[in-house]
């Protein structure tokens, strides 16, 4: 029998929202199982993620809950969907070599529609130079070995190519002064990068806004943060880094103060516009 792959932040997401639907009709595990005609076991291992569901399997258990929202009903199975078909994404060639976290990431990437996200030492992820990529890896405690830190700077820079998609995800980016002027690689490296940015600009799909350091102090300046859509409101996922790994937050309340926190940052950033000569502006000092 060959072994079972761990479920995947995505899996478990599915499972999750099954679980809110349940907990909004205050139903327990045994109530749920006995309108579904299943055992609780099996409810609460779908609802964890351990155990996959069906798609016609989630239609059911939504009719069963009284889910009126036909539009997150449908992606919730399209998400069943990809767990039973044969297809992986580009990802997984690196499930035996990279950190969970990571796929998790460059998956639910794949699936957004758009993006919100903060930067405050780095340059987005989406948007960074090979070059840049392999300084800021560079840093790292303890430090890779050769292969590791080529791997995952191809890693990196695969996951910028979502935005080559002839449908790409709508980006905004609030990059902050000191991101930009972090010389990750000296000098040379970070004009290269500064011009990458400056480029990845001339997207349509793509936007960025510099906060400069006269904007003051703004919230969650502790840490970056990145804000995912989903094809529906339901599923937006706020993704944000830790020393562990990647760290994804999906609850109604964690979706709306981190959309608070990123509204009250982009009102203190600059317009593109004007956030493009400061690029240049940058660039020149270096």
């Amino acid at each position: 029998m060959p072994v079972r792959k761990p479920p995947t932040e995505r899996q478990r997401r599915l499972g999750a929202e099954l679980r809110k639907m349940r907990e909004r009709l205050g139903l327990s595990l045994t109530e749920a199982a006995a309108m579904h005609g299943t055992d609780r076991t099996t409810v609460s291992n779908i609802e964890s993620g351990r155990f996959g569901v069906s798609a016609d399997r989630v239609r059911v258990w939504a009719a069963n809950y009284s889910c009126p929202d036909r539009d997150y009903v449908d992606a919730l199975v399209e998400i069943a969907r990809e767990r039973r078909s044969a297809w992986a994404g580009w990802w997984d060639d690196y499930r035996e070599t990279l950190a969970v976290g990571n796929l998790d990431l460059a998956e639910m990437e794949h699936h957004a529609v758009g993006f919100r996200a903060v930067q405050l030492a780095h340059m987005p992820g989406l948007l960074q130079h090979e070059d840049y990529a392999r300084a800021v890896f560079e840093e790292a405690v303890p430090p890779l070995t050769p292969g590791d830190l080529e791997r995952k700077v191809a890693f990196r820079v695969r996951r910028g190519t979502i935005l080559d998609r002839a449908e790409p995800p709508k980006c905004t980016y609030l990059i902050h002064e000191a991101a930009l002027r972090m010389r990750f690689g000296g000098r040379d490296v970070t004009k290269t990068q500064l011009d990458h940015l400056l480029k990845q600009s001339d997207r349509e799909n793509v936007t960025i806004r510099v906060l400069p350091f006269v904007a003051g102090g703004v919230p969650s300046a502790g840490h970056s943060t990145l804000y995912a859509y989903g094809p529906v409101g339901q599923l937006d996922t706020v993704q944000s880094d830790t020393p562990a790994g990647p760290r994804f937050l999906h609850s109604e309340t964690h979706l709306a103060n981190y959309r608070a926190v990123l509204d009250r940052v982009e009102q203190r950033s600059l317009d593109p516009v004007s956030s493009r000569d400061f690029i240049r502006d940058v660039a020149r000092q270096l």
